[in-house]
């Protein structure tokens, strides 16, 4: 199998890391579908551009689900990859989503704070009661359509589908998204959530950065886009 990325969209790059505008349906790393990872084809763009002999290196350093799209970070070296590591687990790292979603957030902005559990053979998570694992995320409702809404989200934490499933709970469905109450799919299979921005100090040159990835090719991203 192969990537669905015919050519990479690269946002950033240099010697210690490199950022990709990742198109919904691509995998970050590889998995039981044994489908070629995203990671494979960043690979072989560095080999061919850099012109390196031997095999290349490149660390995963977060993952977005299939269906999403935008910001994926990779660390090009150990040094890069342990300190991105390090910022990740220590929350220094601030990412932040747009969804469109099928029905406005109630209310309009908040922080959501829920406990999650996740059940493997059905890939999900199900919100549940203190003994499951502790879910924050911020939302604000950016703007509307005639049918859709656009929600800005900023995780606080990085749980199972963490997103898909606390919108889901206050009737802001992500369009497409079938497993968490979506009325139909997206016409790609994508779910409309979009890594769209990530700041962070820069694990070597220790400058900082905002990185942002442009949305889908698609109408209803397009509108959106175009107006915030």
């Amino acid at each position: 199998m192969t990537v669905s990325n015919t050519s990479l969209e690269v946002l950033y790059e240099d010697n210690h890391i490199i950022v990709i505008n990742k198109k919904a349906g691509d995998i970050v790393q590889g998995d039981k579908t044994g489908d070629a990872p995203l990671s494979d084809a960043v690979k072989a763009y560095i080999k061919k551009k850099y012109d390196k002999p031997g095999d290349v290196f490149l660390g995963t350093v977060h993952r977005l689900d299939r269906p999403t799209s935008g910001i994926v970070l990779y660390a090009r070296t150990s040094k890069a990859l342990t300190r991105m590591n390090k910022m990740f687990k220590e929350k220094d790292i601030k990412k932040t989503y747009w969804a469109i979603t099928e029905n406005a957030p109630k209310p309009e902005a908040g922080k959501l704070v829920n406990y999650l559990k996740k059940n493997e053979k059905q890939n999900k998570s199900y919100i549940s009661d203190e003994s499951g694992k502790k879910a924050e995320l911020d939302f604000k409702l950016l703007d509307a359509s005639d049918n859709y809404f656009l929600v800005e989200v900023t995780p606080l934490t990085g749980r199972h589908h963490q997103i898909r499933v606390q919108l889901s709970n206050i009737g802001a469905v992500i369009k497409g998204d079938l497993k968490y109450g979506a009325k139909r799919s997206n016409k790609d299979a994508s779910i409309s959530l979009h890594a769209r921005r990530l700041e962070f100090m820069h694990p070597v040159k220790k400058e900082s950065l905002v990185i942002v990835a442009p949305t889908p090719k698609d109408p209803v991203w397009e509108f959106f886009e175009a107006r915030n």
